[in-house]
């Protein structure tokens, strides 16, 4: 199965010049998304984590079927506003603006070793935004995991103290 045929390209989205990699067609097909999870997780059974956590909004839906079937809890980082109690919020750059990015204070502590999840690696700075939260909660990064890098972008530069795994190349 070629996973690559599964990513549409849309023109011009969210903004004019953007190429917007549409994870949709690759969703819409339960042996697609089955193939995509079992490479993913392929090299993540030998990793001692605790948690998965999953980049609002394309990160949750395979952040949360990682987890699922390596048996371990899942944590959602949002954008502002979106969770109660305490929260930590960091600011990061993308390609096409600026955002921000918060998680909850108590859903990680020291002990807790954590796969961060999102489904594209671009710029790398939501990324590296997210990292820097699991880290001010005291735990630590063990990879950093994606669905699909766009190379020529260089995401991978700002999370070159992390271990990264990303399944497909563009």
């Amino acid at each position: 199965m070629i996973l690559k045929n599964y990513i549409a390209d849309v023109p011009d989205f969210p903004k004019k010049g953007i190429i917007y990699k549409d994870i949709s067609p690759l969703l819409a097909s339960a042996e697609a998304t089955t193939h995509a999870v079992n490479l993913l997780t392929k090299g993540l059974v030998d990793i001692k984590a605790t948690k998965v956590i999953g980049i609002e909004s394309r990160g949750f839906l395979f952040g949360s079927l990682l987890a699922q079937k390596l048996g371990l809890g899942f944590i959602p980082i949002r954008k502002p506003g979106k969770l109660p109690g305490d929260v930590l919020s960091e600011s990061y750059t993308l390609e096409y603006g600026t955002d921000r990015l918060e998680i909850q204070t108590e859903r990680l502590n020291p002990e807790d070793l954590v796969i961060v999840h999102d489904d594209i690696l671009a710029t790398g700075g939501t990324a590296e935004a997210a990292c820097r939260l699991v880290e001010r909660c005291g735990a630590k990064v063990v990879q950093c995991n994606f669905l699909l890098e766009l190379d020529f972008l260089n995401g991978r530069d700002k999370l070159k103290n992390y271990e990264l795994h990303s399944l497909l190349h563009v």
